[in-house]
């Protein structure tokens, strides 16, 4: 019997301090110099400080336009430049003083409740709320000592873990401000100092405003201190997902174990089952087609025409030099492979594709984009920028522009299933595999309409892998495209 054939296709808001620092300053302030009140005061310097910044940019350009010598200028502009430097220091005296102020005699961070009148030698955190460690210094990352072994209840499904309790007085009296609103929850790391402690509180607060508990979702043995300013605000806890590991994959002589991230039973089995179908045949081979990560802005015209002409420029073969060097600016590894352009009628969406190295790279592709589209703006100053994305990329949204031209990574595999391993390993036969393959992977996907979804899961698995090795699981919409081919 012949084996299948199988083709796959693919700002911190800080607290009123409860003391103030004394500074020796003028009692002449910047807003005194108008006799209005501050607010009109502040209106007039502004909109003067914004109008002559407009006034003489607008003036520039055209001399740049007319090659008219910059220095040669008019009393007009004169009266504009006195008047910029007369806005931009009233401005620079009523807010960048006191900017710097703040910096330099910064309260410290155990002083978060005005005191009252009676009590001025008391402070609402202790000592150790005025940690001199780092934020990661200051927290205990590490795993709890494992409890004695005890007999396994497989019934068991409701967690063992206690809710949080607030054992001191100032934590209490934190809780009660972030609960009244008066403490904003964002800024519990940065005023004390402790993350793990802030997410405790943070914690404790939400329970006591849903009126939920959140004793099944853990706290401990966690570095809140790594996440940081880096990914996840406001934690509250963690969600422990268990890992598995599929494989060998042999492919292309390689084998490889596959990390997945599945609260899903028979998952990992089944992909491992397959892994073992596949080695047992003789391994799979593969080969990269296509590798190009895509960012699509969306900018408009006064008229149809302008957008035509700046699409025709685009796509010109002759231009592609210059945009690549200007795309190129953004980084050692983003490289500019094309650009392709769709216009709704005074709407032009400009999609460019690039290289990104080992990174999935969408922040150096927009980098390249921001360049590109800077550098036009000499040539087209009429063209106003919408958005850095205008969808026509697509990013994390199922697009027949990706499933046809391709976002990332394309690729084809192939393996032939002996007969044998089928029977044995998959527990079918090669005819019974063939027909299902073509009548549910194909038929039954062309009759739903899918969209690059002629296979069984591939999204399961790459979602899995995603969410094991850290990626953005967001992505797996146009990650998971995959027809599935298989014949006799």
């Amino acid at each position: 019997m012949e084996a299948p054939r199988l083709y796959s296709t693919k700002r911190v808001q800080s607290l009123k301090p409860t003391k103030k620092i004394p500074l020796e300053e003028d009692p002449t302030k910047a807003s005194d110099a108008l006799p209005l009140p501050l607010h009109l005061t502040n209106a007039v310097f502004f909109t003067l400080f914004f109008s002559v910044v407009y006034f003489l940019l607008s003036r520039w350009r055209e001399k740049i336009r007319t090659s008219t010598p910059l220095h040669v200028v008019t009393f007009s502009e004169i009266i504009a430049i006195l008047a910029f430097f007369t806005s931009f220091i009233y401005l620079l005296g009523f807010f960048g003083l006191d900017f710097v102020q703040s910096l330099v005699f910064r309260p410290s961070p155990d002083v978060w409740i005005a005191e009252d009148e009676e009590e001025e030698n008391e402070v609402l955190l202790a000592k150790e709320d005025a940690r001199k460690v780092p934020c990661g210094q200051a927290l205990d990352c590490l795993l709890p000592p494992l409890p004695p072994a005890a007999p396994i209840v497989t019934a068991q499904k409701v967690f063992d873990e206690k809710p949080v309790t607030v054992l001191t007085e100032e934590d209490e009296e934190i809780i009660k401000s972030v609960v009244a609103g008066t403490t904003p929850s964002y800024s519990l790391e940065s005023k004390l100092g402790d993350c793990k402690r802030a997410a405790a509180i943070r914690r404790e607060a939400l329970q006591r405003l849903t009126g939920k508990s959140l004793s099944g979702l853990p706290l401990d043995g966690f570095d809140y201190e790594s996440i940081l300013g880096q990914c996840c605000e406001m934690p509250v806890g963690y969600v422990q997902i268990p890992v598995g590991i599929a494989g060998p994959l042999l492919v292309n002589g390689r084998e490889y174990s596959v990390p997945m991230a599945t609260t899903e039973g028979c998952l990992v089995a089944s992909t491992n089952r397959g892994c073992k179908a596949i080695h047992l045949s003789g391994g799979a081979t593969s080969v990269l087609l296509k590798d190009g990560m895509t960012r699509a802005p969306c900018v408009r015209f006064g008229t149809a025409k302008r957008a035509a002409d700046l699409k025709l420029y685009l796509e010109d073969p002759d231009n592609f030099e210059t945009l690549s060097v200007v795309f190129n600016r953004s980084s050692r590894f983003g490289r500019l492979q094309g650009i392709k352009c769709a216009i709704a009628g005074k709407n032009l969406y400009i999609r460019f594709t690039c290289s990104t190295g080992d990174a999935m790279g969408m922040n150096m592709v927009s980098k390249g984009v921001q360049n590109v589209l800077d550098f036009l703006q000499t040539d087209f100053p009429d063209m106003d920028v919408i958005g850095i994305s205008g969808n026509y990329c697509s990013d994390k949204k199922p697009a027949a522009v990706n499933w046809i031209e391709g976002r990332g990574k394309s690729v084809v595999c192939e393996v032939i299933i002996k007969g044998d391993v089928v029977r044995k390993v998959l527990k079918t036969s090669v005819e019974s595999l063939v027909e299902l393959n073509m009548l549910k992977n194909l038929t039954g996907s062309a009759m739903a309409g899918a969209l690059g979804g002629f296979n069984a899961h591939a999204s399961n698995i790459v979602a899995a892998i995603y969410i094991a090795t850290g990626q953005d699981p967001a992505q797996n919409v146009e990650s998971s495209h995959c027809i599935t081919d298989g014949s006799c």
